[in-house]
């Protein structure tokens, strides 16, 4: 009797112990799955394995993803913070203040468009922010129900550890230069940033080690599972992506974290726990009949369509109504929303939702005891404004539900538009998705490329055109016009939208540079040098306008100058890698080019440096041609200057440099210049007669003229020396020649 009285007090036993832990918010898998990010691995791996190869795919998948989760997330914090008087009262800094101060950004950001890269960068730098203190909120959440106390040590290690995790993602953000316009990188040097995220790295595991091993003491490790696992999608969202970078040089893009899989796993999680949080809210104050009774009359369907039709009406009118009524650009209104809405969202977030607050707190730690109020509803003009529109009149019904109906309606179209959009490749979709909105830059050079491609050009010059008349400061649309216009010898229209888009741009490096151009073209030289020095002093890196540059001041006879923008252009391209890079050839013609400047303008020492450098190019690539060039010209520098025993072997060898590659033309001038150096050197008179009738030879197979009057008067004078001794060479110019390509100085 007594074994048999013992079991069900041992079953009654722990049954009461497990009653005692209640970690689950709904369920063990809903919970681990969707709260604590469970499904992190597969998902992420599904993104990148197939993102790849099926982007256009993904990306309507998301953007449908958007309208079920990310929407609706934004919405459940406008809920909690708007919804109770109380909430609003008790936030008013943020529910008033800084909503009207995030407006008129909003506003003038639509005007002002040199707002929208810092907004989006904070944006999507603040992003993985947000994300981590969820993460951590909740990982704090579940510790707490499972009866785990860190400690004050404890708990700042492990806050500390998020924090590291995403100053370690932070600094693979701000690495470098961005490649992203709309993106205002920090620009951390490479080894810089390595170096501290290694650091971070060491720092993240000893503090995670301190504190998890502060909270296992504190409890039972099967206790611990939610917040385990949460920590595990830390892992996975924050250090994967930068072990990755570290390791393989995979960079993960900064709008991955905020249009992507991590967007809507955040999403989710945020949406699985502001659900619970309002379902219990709703119980209110009562008896404990009464609160349970209305936690079952709770609609969770209703409550996430309020969220969805909500967050339609954040995200879907404005961008639209900007672009129909105001005509801005519908991309670039959408980014200037989504960063905006984002921003409000962070920090509206950061202010409400925090577990010392002692309601937050009694309605997410303790799920067994009543849930009461903290404080009576407060009345006011707001809450009388509520009550009207929840009122139950027929109209107001009627109201609320065309509202939410045109909300769904528009948030269908918007679908519909974003994937008609995408399908760059037919051109019926295109024209269909620019019908619901014309006034889309991005979409309209989607249209043009199109148009352009399919053989309609000009469907693409009017679709390049109203690219511009969505977005006048965006480049692309214009140099695809310009371009178009450019190659259709169209040079006046093209001068004149390059005039008409300074007004709007006049300080765009790449505007003024095609400005120039066209000026030049039209005869205008000085206005072509005026345009070039402006784009300089613009952007100094503007290596194609020091290349011009120079080339207009080297015809106008300004050596030294052009050799200055010579030598500019050199080192600029010098760093370039890549199919950037231009060929060898042209390099080094440039480089001959710089040193005929420096030589004209007596920067003698400077001349022969260049000539140098053309040589050992030339010689390293293979440009023997233009390798007998330098030696040519740095022999003549050199024999200027005196230096005979430098000069003769440099035109010797490229006398054997032009025998080699068979360059007759190029063999006729050179043997003339060595004829013309042996003669004013004082060799033998018959060595440098020797080369004259050689060049002479070659230029009368090649062309079938004679010589010029210079070389005809030198050869005159030669000859008079020479006397009979001429004849004689000219029958047999071989033996002469040859000694006169062993001449040693």
């Amino acid at each position: 009797m007594a074994e048999v009285n013992r079991k069900p007090t041992m079953r009654k036993s722990l049954t009461n112990r497990a009653d005692q832990w209640a970690p689950w918010i709904y369920s063990p898998w809903l919970d681990l799955i969707v709260g604590c990010g469970a499904w992190s691995a597969p998902l992420l791996l599904i993104s990148y394995v197939s993102l790849a190869s099926s982007a256009r795919t993904w990306s309507v998948v998301f953007y449908v993803l958007a309208l079920f989760f990310n929407y609706p997330h934004y919405m459940a914090t406008i809920y909690r913070a708007y919804h109770r008087a109380e909430d609003f009262r008790k936030y008013r800094v943020f529910t008033v203040h800084i909503t009207a101060l995030v407006v008129l950004t909003l506003l003038l950001s639509h005007f002002w468009l040199r707002l929208l890269p810092g907004i989006f960068t904070i944006y999507l730098t603040w992003s993985p922010w947000h994300y981590s203190g969820q993460n951590y909120g909740l990982f704090m959440m579940f510790a707490r129900r499972g009866g785990a106390d860190p400690g004050k040590a404890g708990r700042r290690a492990l806050y500390g550890a998020f924090v590291a995790s995403y100053l370690i993602l932070f600094l693979g953000f701000h690495t470098g230069r961005s490649t992203d316009p709309l993106f205002l990188s920090l620009g951390i040097p490479a080894v810089v940033s390595r170096w501290e995220q290694a650091v971070l790295g060491l720092a993240f595991v000893a503090l995670s080690v301190f504190g998890i091993s502060r909270l296992a003491r504190s409890t039972e490790w099967r206790k611990l599972l939610p917040s385990l696992t949460l920590f595990s999608s830390q892992v996975l969202w924050f250090l994967l992506p930068a072990a990755l970078s570290l390791i393989k040089g995979l960079a993960v893009p900064q709008n991955r974290y905020s249009s992507g899989v991590f967007a809507v796993m955040h999403s989710a999680q945020y949406l699985w726990i502001t659900s619970y949080y309002a379902r219990r809210e709703a119980a209110g104050e009562g008896t404990k009949g009464a609160a349970e009774k209305r936690v079952r009359d709770w609609r969770t369907l209703a409550y996430f369509g309020v969220l969805v039709v909500g967050g339609i009406a954040l995200f879907v009118p404005g961008p639209w109504l900007a672009s129909r009524a105001f005509h801005h650009d519908f991309t670039t209104s959408f980014l200037i929303f989504t960063s905006l809405v984002n921003i409000h969202h962070f920090i509206l977030d950061g202010a409400i939702w925090k577990l010392r607050d002692g309601r937050i707190a009694s309605l997410l730690l303790d799920s067994r005891e009543r849930i009461s109020s903290a404080a009576t509803e407060a009345g006011g003009q707001l809450e009388a404004v509520g009550r009207w529109l929840l009122g139950s009149s027929a109209g107001l019904r009627f109201l609320r539900v065309s509202a939410a109906v045109l909300l769904l309606v528009w948030g269908t179209v918007d679908q519909a538009r974003y994937y008609l959009a995408l399908h760059v490749d037919d051109m019926r979709d295109l024209e269909r998705a620019a019908a619901l909105n014309s006034f889309d830059s991005s979409l309209q050079m989607r249209l043009a490329h199109r148009a352009f491609e399919d053989g309609h050009p000009q469907q693409a010059e009017a679709a390049w055109r109203r690219a511009m008349q969505a977005n006048p400061a965006d480049p692309a649309p214009r140099q695809a016009l310009l371009q178009f216009l450019i190659h259709q010898n169209r040079y006046d229209e093209a001068f004149s939208l390059t005039e008409a888009s300074l007004r709007y741009a006049p300080k765009d490096a790449n505007l003024l540079f095609d400005h120039g151009l066209l000026a030049l073209q039209r005869g205008d030289a000085g206005q072509a040098r005026a345009d070039w020095d402006q784009a300089i002093a613009v952007d100094p890196g503007q290596a194609n306008a020091h290349l011009y540059l120079a080339i207009e001041l080297d015809r106008e006879g300004s050596a030294q100058a052009a050799a200055s923008h010579y030598q500019r252009y050199l080192e600029m391209i010098a760093r370039q890698k890549g199919q950037d890079h231009p060929a060898p050839d042209k390099i080094i013609a440039l480089v001959l080019r710089m040193a005929d400047c420096q030589a004209r303008s007596s920067q003698t020492d400077l001349a022969l440096e260049s000539y140098r450098l053309a040589e050992k190019l030339a010689a390293q690539t293979h440009q023997a041609k233009l390798e007998s060039l330098a030696d040519v010209n740095e022999a003549a520098l050199e024999a200027k200057a005196g230096k005979l025993s430098e000069a003769l072997p440099l035109y010797q060898q490229a006398l054997q440099l032009d025998r080699a590659i068979g360059d007759d033309s190029a063999s006729a001038e050179d043997w003339l210049a060595y004829g013309r150096f042996l003669g004013d050197a004082g060799f033998p008179p018959r060595l440098a007669y020797a080369c004259l009738v050689k060049s002479q030879n070659i230029i009368q197979s090649l062309h079938g003229t004679g010589a010029s009057d210079s070389t005809a008067e030198f050869r005159e004078a030669l000859e008079k020396r020479l006397r009979e001794e001429s004849a004689t060479v000219r029958r047999d110019l071989e033996p002469a020649l040859a000694e006169a390509l062993a001449l040693r100085p």
